[in-house]
């Protein structure tokens, strides 16, 4: 059944593409090709030269006017010229930052930074890294130690007085 539409006028014949394959291999195995010999278009003479012209010659050529993409580009240009200045002027006239060093880190901090830093390190072993010749009384005792403080610091991190190598005057 061939469906009918009605923009195109052609028609096959019922039946034709079911046999159509066997009958183009029985034509080429015969070698019996009826190709024409001659082209079946023709070309006028010098078409091609005039074709240019007669298909401009039918349009209707309106000049259009031409719009610059980029117009305001070197106001672009000039505002990233002037920022990068400005940025290389401050940047140059920033003050330098003072390096770091141990004596400018106040006490507390230091404190702080081994409270809360677990290095697993016993008082001894912090006491083998501390160079004893280098150390002076006055260090230790420039911090007036109130007595509360220091019992109380002992209460709290020793177990026995054996710890402390105290005798029991009692």
């Amino acid at each position: 059944m061939t469906a009918f539409n009605k923009n195109n006028p052609f028609k096959t014949p019922e039946g034709y593409f079911e046999g159509f394959n066997h009958r183009l291999m029985d034509t080429h195995s015969e070698g019996n090709l009826s190709l024409p010999k001659k082209e079946g278009f023709v070309v006028p003479d010098g078409y091609f030269k005039s074709v240019n012209d007669t298909i401009i010659s039918k349009l209707d050529v309106v000049e259009t006017k031409v719009v610059q993409l980029h117009p305001l580009r070197k106001y672009y240009y000039a505002a990233a010229s002037i920022a990068a200045v400005l940025l290389v002027i401050f940047g140059l006239n920033l003050p330098a930052s003072e390096a770091v060093t141990f004596d400018s880190l106040a006490e507390s901090d230091i404190e702080n930074y081994f409270e809360n830093n677990d290095y697993d390190l016993s008082a001894f072993e912090i006491a083998e890294v501390i160079p004893v010749d280098e150390l002076e009384i006055n260090d230790i005792l420039t911090n007036q130690f109130e007595e509360e403080n220091l019992i109380e610091y002992l209460d709290e991190n020793t177990n026995t007085y054996e710890e402390l190598n105290l005798e029991d005057y009692e």
